[in-house]
């Protein structure tokens, strides 16, 4: 086999699982990403459905469970702080995972242990990034941003949500392939706070008034995770520049004042937080996810948005799949031609579309936190009652509410991996 040389794009989850089943095919990779180290910041993600057998088949499940976070489920609260309704973790094996998953670990922990699987076969560049390329039959050359070029088989953009390769993939004047959530915001930052005599390592859900709500999680005895989210028409969230935390902290702290239980305290502390991160909610969907000798995986190519729960195990099992295709059509005897590259990349394309499709739909049409968070304190009374009576029938509401069951749907396998 003549080994194709390949860049990517980003570091992060989709980046390295698609640097360690290339590599393993013997392809020369490089990843590059524009942070100055090895991204390992990041709250709490976890694995489901087929992204749970892709990790397996990776041989990093003994390593993972090493690293898990000991969340034993999620508790649903009022404004009293009283336990409404409780939904633990499916650890039974079967079936579908509930919110608490059976593989719960943190970003920076996951992408650690990927890392340390490839980084002796795979190159790792940090603090630079793509700055523009042009392709012709043989390869894609790509100019970085310290002025060095270099020429590559295959670029894939791994960079997410906001991906710039796809921008640069798909032209000046092309519509973003980015479909934001009207006015649906989350923001996801720890504080520190010591866990008190008797605290169960609990995932804890708060629903306010005004379409407002807050998570927090535990992964460590010194500080929990918040995940604080709205569905508004704030003009002042609206019009904040991206990236300047300390508006959009101040943003955050005003809608949620007078929300109740523990949320003006938990707003107001995220002023001191150097993790906090907002984002706007929506989903990346393309028809294609190449052109040319260009593609995209993860969240650049198809972003499920957080309301599914599926946003690591599409990163992952995309992965597997696109690497899946090319070792397939462009290995062996069958070497890295440009038809040969063009239809491995059809078929990622082919194979994973009815995938994303199922776990992407109605996503936009449901409404984010408008669904999941009513409005009114009545809509919210009834909302714990329904919670609560599926809580004591022991009702999987994660398996409901997520889009974790993908149907019809079979995870290939690749005797070349």
């Amino acid at each position: 086999m003549v080994p194709m040389k390949v860049l990517i794009s980003g570091g992060g989850i989709a980046g390295n699982a698609l640097a360690f089943w290339l590599s393993k095919l013997g392809h020369k990779v490089t990843v590059i990403e524009w942070f100055p180290t090895l991204r390992t910041a990041g709250l709490q993600i976890d694995l489901r459905g087929h992204g749970i057998e892709v990790m397996k088949r990776m041989g990093l499940e003994q390593a993972i469970r090493a690293k898990l976070v000991p969340e034993q489920g999620l508790q649903v609260v009022d404004s009293s702080g009283k336990r409404r309704a409780f939904f633990p973790a499916n650890t039974s094996g079967k079936g579908a995972q509930n919110f608490t998953t059976e593989y719960e670990i943190m970003r920076g922990d996951f992408c650690r242990l990927m890392y340390d699987a490839t980084k002796s076969r795979v190159k790792y560049v940090f603090g630079s990034s793509v700055e523009s390329y042009k392709e012709n039959d043989t390869s894609v050359e790509v100019r970085f941003t310290d002025g060095k070029t270099e020429q590559f088989d295959l670029w894939v953009g791994a960079d997410g949500p906001g991906s710039r390769t796809r921008k640069m993939m798909l032209g000046p004047g092309a519509a973003d392939a980015f479909h934001p959530m009207k006015g649906v915001y989350v923001a996801y930052y720890t504080i520190p706070r010591p866990i008190q005599k008797g605290e169960e390592y609990v995932s804890t859900m708060y629903m306010a008034t005004g379409h407002r709500g807050l998570m927090t999680r535990r992964s460590n005895p010194d500080q929990i995770q918040i995940y604080i989210g709205c569905t508004t028409d704030s003009v002042r969230l609206k019009n904040v520049r991206r990236g300047d935390v300390v508006e959009e902290k101040a943003a955050l702290q005003e809608l949620f004042q007078g929300a109740g239980w523990q949320s003006e305290e938990i707003a107001k502390a995220a002023k001191d937080a150097d993790d906090f991160y907002c984002e706007r909610i929506g989903i990346v969907k393309l028809e294609s996810w190449f052109r040319g000798r260009v593609a995209l995986v993860g969240d650049a190519a198809y972003c499920p948005s957080a309301n599914t729960g599926m946003g690591t195990t599409s990163a992952i099992v995309g992965a597997y799949i696109l690497a899946g295709e090319i070792g397939r059509h462009c290995g062996g005897e069958n070497p890295a031609t440009k038809q040969s590259l063009a239809i491995a990349l059809e078929a990622y394309n082919t194979k994973f579309q009815p995938f994303m499709t199922q776990v992407q739909k109605g996503v936009l049409e449901e409404g984010g936190f408008s669904n999941y968070f009513p409005s009114s304190s009545f809509g919210i009374a009834v909302m714990y009652r329904i919670l609560g009576i599926a809580s004591f029938f022991k009702v999987n509401m994660g398996k409901w509410m997520l889009k974790e069951e993908v149907k019809d749907w079979e995870l290939p396998d690749y005797e070349e991996l």
